[in-house]
């Protein structure tokens, strides 16, 4: 049977971002925890990039999404676990293994539960916080972790403790039916172009400046989005 070569773009791109999030469990077993956090983001790229090339070139199969399923288990379920567990979740016993190992397992359903239900679900929506965004959340807190303590490693202990904790919330963010927005179907027709490259240059700008602090502020705004959006709606259905 021949197969169109076309079809191995996407699926080379998924390989990477899995070969990237192995690469960083490598790197985390010898306590090179910042190059395993940046690995992970750069995993983030390829992720994003396979799915809109598969659209691009119309080659998007089952195969793909499959494939694609297990590559963010891979990078942005199991990866990110053992990173903080090895990093300082080792330190809080049997809490910390439950921790890591719930995380996995949540991701494992909201991946599982997106796959399923991805044709009935609204096309500007996720239902749960997306895997890769709560990988990032973790990432983005122990790089902010890393580089703070070196300044100030007296509160380096309670940074730790808040993103243990906070790993737990988010993992049940992954498998709730909160509502985050999804930019993958955004309608471009009203969108003016001048205003949007402007806000992107300003964007680039205070990333390559400020990286790690301009990555944990846009995910914990995002991350915390869900939850206060369905709030005000919980309000405004009770006094309306």
């Amino acid at each position: 049977m021949k197969i169109d070569p076309l079809y191995l773009l996407p699926n080379l791109f998924t390989g990477a971002s899995i070969y990237l999030g192995v690469l960083s469990i490598a790197y985390a077993f010898v306590e090179r925890f910042e190059i395993a956090c940046w690995l992970i983001l750069i995993s983030l790229i390829f992720d994003g990039l396979d799915g809109r090339i598969a659209r691009l070139t119309g080659t998007t199969s089952r195969f793909g999404v499959e494939f694609d399923s297990l590559a963010d288990i891979v990078a942005f379920g199991v990866a990110p676990a053992i990173i903080l567990f090895f990093y300082g979740g080792y330190n809080y016993g049997k809490f910390g293994i439950v921790i890591a190992g719930l995380y996995v397992v949540f991701g494992a359903i909201r991946l599982a539960r997106f796959n399923v239900t991805t044709n009935h679900n609204e096309p500007n929506m996720f239902i749960g916080l997306p895997i890769p965004s709560a990988a990032v959340f973790i990432v983005g807190w122990l790089l902010f972790e890393i580089n703070f303590s070196k300044t100030y490693p007296e509160i380096s202990e309670y940074i730790l403790k808040f993103l243990i904790i906070s790993s737990l919330l988010v993992a049940l963010l992954m498998v709730s039916n909160v509502r985050y927005p999804s930019f993958k179907k955004m309608n471009f027709e009203k969108v003016n172009f001048g205003k949007i490259v402007v806000l992107l240059m300003i964007i680039l700008a205070i990333l390559f400046i400020y990286p790690i602090y301009t990555i944990v502020v846009g995910i914990t705004c995002y991350v915390l989005f869900g939850p206060l959006r369905t709030f005000y709606h919980l309000l405004k259905k009770r006094f309306t």
